[in-house]
């Protein structure tokens, strides 16, 4: 099974994981990713102050961690299928997919919505598989793991347009128009001059050759040129 290489993993909870005492808002907390026994991906595990300093004493080590400031999660409302896809909604519905062909594309996207400020970047790991980018919703919590596709210069403005069509037609790539070619004619259906020459009266139509080639010789220049014009 091949390993993912972007993940979306849940808001911020609620409580301490090593102590159970709730968060109050505006409190500095520590949030920290660790790989996931059971899958190829992460479990994401927030901490207050004293409970993170107590779990690191037990020597269990964090694939990621950063500090950050809690604040109490708002309702998460189910987006309207009918109102247009934000950028971020996009980019959860690719990292949610994980389509090899939009690695570029999810890369792209975390980077405008991180110059807009709606995430910000936490963290980034070398990996045997590349360099993953750690991203943090600023208001959710929210955590998205993106793989670094290192993308050539050369192709950046190609991916960028990629962006912009997945935005204007609400996170779906537009299928290409199928054209219906017209049914190429043959060289039987294109009309040859052997209905036009008369035969003159009393004269009698020369025998085919031998050469089993049973073709009216009439024919040979008009064949031709159908044949050139319909391959």
């Amino acid at each position: 099974m091949a390993i993912a290489e972007s993940w979306h993993v849940r808001a911020r909870g609620r409580e301490c994981a090593a102590t159970q005492t709730s968060f109050s808002e505006g409190e500095t907390i520590v949030t920290a990713l660790f790989p996931d026994p059971e899958s190829s991906g992460y479990l994401r595990r927030d901490y207050c102050i004293q409970g993170w300093t107590d779990h690191q004493a037990s020597g269990e080590i964090a694939f990621s961690f950063w500090r950050t400031t809690y604040s109490i999660p708002t309702g998460n409302e189910k987006p309207n299928p009918v109102e247009k896809l934000s950028a971020e909604e996009i980019l959860r519905r690719l990292v949610d997919e994980d389509e090899d062909h939009t690695e570029n594309t999810r890369f792209i996207l975390a980077v405008m919505l991180e110059r807009q400020k709606i995430l910000r970047e936490t963290d980034s790991q070398r990996t045997p598989n590349g360099i993953l980018r750690v991203y943090e919703q600023r208001k959710t919590g929210e955590i998205y793991i993106v793989k670094d596709p290192d993308i050539p210069l050369s192709q950046v403005e190609t991916v960028q347009n990629e962006v912009i069509i997945l935005l204007e037609n609400n996170g779906n790539s537009p299928k290409p128009v199928e054209t219906t070619e017209a049914p190429s004619e043959t060289a039987a259906e294109v009309p040859t001059e052997t209905a036009s020459i008369p035969v003159a009266t009393g004269e009698v139509p020369s025998e085919p050759s031998d050469s089993g080639d049973h073709r009216d010789p009439t024919e040979s220049d008009s064949t031709q040129s159908a044949g050139d014009a319909f391959p």
